[in-house]
């Protein structure tokens, strides 16, 4: 090799090295805190918590929590402006630094509703009667 294609060699390798990178996550927060959250379906842990995604588009949240319903969100990740093709290219490969695209979401929980033990045996009643009608005809 001829020191010109070595220290060409040596300039793309260090450029690489100098190469910046996106990290890419979102926070999570609920109101009450503590809910466990699953991310497409896997745990992820419980709120106040932060994870990594790779690409922009739909995630699907659900929030669980004791005595609270579970709430699921289908939740829209849109790309900032340096993900736009060719630019993206310069801004994960070229750009020296490092980008960091946090996204911070916040979902409040409502509390599950108790049905009074009188109005269930009512209803259950009712449904008893119904089936026991339908069985006669």
């Amino acid at each position: 090799m001829t020191r010109r294609t070595v220290a060409a060699v040596a300039l793309a390798l260090a450029g690489v090295g100098l190469s910046g990178c996106v990290e890419r996550r979102y926070v999570i927060e609920s109101d009450p805190p503590g809910a466990l959250v699953k991310v497409n379906g896997q745990p992820l842990g419980p709120t106040p918590v932060d994870g990594y995604f790779v690409y922009y588009g739909n995630y699907n949240f659900t929030l669980i929590k004791d005595g609270y319903q579970t709430k699921e969100v289908n939740q829209r990740i849109s790309s900032p402006w340096y993900e736009l093709p060719v630019v993206d290219f310069v801004s994960e490969n070229l750009y020296p630094g490092k980008l960091e695209d946090v996204r911070r979401f916040r979902y409040s929980l409502e509390p599950l509703v108790q049905v009074r033990t009188d109005e269930l045996t009512h209803n259950a009643d009712q449904l008893r009667e119904r089936s026991r009608s339908i069985g006669d005809q």
